[in-house]
């Protein structure tokens, strides 16, 4: 009988890493991530070349269902998961509208966020959107449709976060001290975060 772990038990170890962190990367050298966890050492290169690869897909798929974790480009501008106990924090750093958030937006991606703004729900790809997600600005995930294509779908943070039930945010300043020091835990500098990276 094979000793290799199944779906669920995948799921609940990065979970429980993911719970324990708050954040926890898709895959990093150096900070603690998805890959590195299933792989059992850091992954170089795209972890789709991997032999693991099969199972860390299957793992994030099963995540990226889970009603405790959101997926968004946090730190380093990589995919990362946010455990729901840091939601509140999060919705507070991502709904400021603060000059990291909004100074030198190319206009294609202001015309995207108004619409956003105005309809909480519309499909959109490309750089503009990237810049937006960058930004902490939309929710940008991608979905399959019934007839096999895929598509970017973009939301606004409120929009989701009525769809998921977060708690209410908390003051921005408090919001950003939490996830710095949840990044720091991680391992990750204070430029790794949206609003200090000086790219934005």
């Amino acid at each position: 009988m094979s000793s290799r772990p199944g779906a669920e038990e995948d799921e609940n170890t990065v979970l429980a890493a993911l719970a324990e962190r708050g954040l926890l990367l898709v895959q990093d050298k150096a900070l603690p991530s998805v890959a590195t966890i299933l792989a059992g050492a850091p992954v170089r290169g795209s972890w789709w070349g991997h032999p693991q690869s099969n199972r860390i897909f299957r793992t994030l798929r099963r995540l990226s269902e889970h009603r405790d974790v959101l997926f968004c480009k946090l730190v380093s501008g990589k995919v990362t998961l946010v455990h729901r106990r840091l939601w509140p924090a999060f919705l507070a750093a991502a709904t400021t509208r603060e000059p990291w958030q909004t100074r030198g937006l190319a206009p294609e991606a202001r015309k995207i966020l108004s619409e956003v703004d105005r309809s909480g729900l519309l499909e959109a790809a490309g750089p503009p959107v990237k810049e937006l997600e960058r930004r902490l600005l939309v929710l940008a995930n991608e979905e399959h449709s019934e007839s096999g294509a895929h598509r970017m779908v973009v939301q606004s943070w409120s929009r989701w976060a009525d769809s998921v039930g977060a708690p209410d945010p908390l003051t921005p300043a408090r919001g950003k001290e939490i996830l710095e020091k949840a990044a720091a835990a991680l391992g990750a500098g204070p430029t790794a975060l949206p609003w200090h990276s000086g790219r934005t």
